[in-house]
């Protein structure tokens, strides 16, 4: 039998992401282009600079792993390519592109959910085992999904407002700390002795989220303590208050994860989504979770990258999941509706 190719493409924020996986397990190439420097300045993702660095960027991105020696770009048998949610501008860049490629090489198609992908990346790091949770924690998501079998998604968690890696952020930034924020508080609590201090919990029923107030708490905190100290605050002080906030925010997660593992058949919990990089939710994941299985992606797969998409996309080949050439992005798709 021809061995699957599927070229995967990712564009759905401020990463041009390219990827080739076979048969579900040998990643060929993932190049990825981030867009980072070029948004810093705006202290966040700046929409319209973003589907113009996609536009500059998907060609030279696509000929470098096209050209990877010994190559055919003739044994590609699928394209996927996230088709939702993000940026709609960025998302029709990918779709456009795979769109062309998959008529020009007729082959199938697929659209992929990127919160599927997020998920997804932990194959690389291991084998799933159902049922099992995802916690897909992220700068636009905080969701806790059960997938009772393979690409089978239930949402029993959500935040109601704000998502714990764009609180993060906005932390960071009132403390004075470069963006991407969350990724500095890391750097700037990391294998430290750092004493913190306790923040209000939020009364949240069920499994649900909520990051608005321990945000807003904490942005006036740092106000004024600001104005009581001459508009600055002590190297001490920033790491006590960034790390009282990093710690807040994820032990609210983990609450919430053990009361699923609790109430619910879980052989396996996954993390994925960009603040899955956070050492102290890698570290206490395990000191909390017990009993069940812990798995969590790579370092290089917990940001937006074309080789989750691929991951995501082989599993929906397995079901047979593939879409027209007419199919249209969704910025705001549901998970559930896969």
């Amino acid at each position: 039998m021809k061995d699957e190719v599927i070229l995967a493409i990712e564009t759905s924020c401020d990463e041009t992401a390219i990827a080739l996986l076979r048969n579900g397990k040998e990643l060929l190439a993932n190049s990825v282009n981030t867009q980072i420097e070029d948004h810093k300045r705006f202290g966040g993702v700046y929409p319209e600079l973003a589907s113009r660095l996609h536009l500059e960027n998907i060609d030279s991105v696509l000929s470098y792993v096209l050209s990877l020696k010994g190559f055919d770009i003739h044994s590609i048998t699928h394209v996927a390519v996230t088709g939702g949610p993000g940026l709609p501008g960025a998302l029709q860049i990918g779709a456009m592109a795979a769109k062309t490629l998959a008529q020009y090489l007729h082959v199938p198609l697929v659209d992929v959910h990127h919160l599927a992908g997020h998920i997804y990346a932990n194959e690389f790091a291991g084998e799933f085992r159902y049922p099992l949770l995802a916690i897909v924690v992220s700068g636009g998501n905080s969701e806790l999904v059960y997938l009772p079998r393979p690409f089978e998604f239930h949402i029993l968690g959500e935040t109601e407002d704000d998502a714990i890696g764009e609180a993060l952020d906005k932390v960071a930034r009132s403390l004075g700390l470069p963006y991407p924020g969350g990724v500095h508080i890391d750097k700037l609590t990391k294998d430290q002795d750092i004493e913190s201090f306790d923040l209000p919990k939020p009364k949240v029923k069920g499994y649900d989220l909520s990051y608005s107030g321990l945000k807003s708490h904490l942005l006036r905190l740092i106000e004024k303590e600001k104005k009581e100290n001459g508009g600055t605050l002590s190297e001490k002080r920033v790491k006590e208050i960034a790390f009282s906030a990093e710690k807040s925010f994820v032990e609210q997660l983990l609450d919430r994860a053990e009361l699923i593992k609790n109430d619910y058949p879980v052989k396996m919990i996954v993390v994925g989504g960009g603040v899955s990089a956070n050492s102290y939710l890698r570290k206490r994941i395990y000191e909390r979770i017990k009993d069940v299985e812990i798995l969590i992606p790579p370092l290089w797969c917990t940001t937006d990258n074309a080789a989750m998409i691929a991951m995501a996309a082989h599993h929906m080949i397995e079901k047979k999941i593939l879409s027209p050439l007419s199919f249209k992005t969704r910025p705001n798709r549901n998970l559930e509706e896969e």
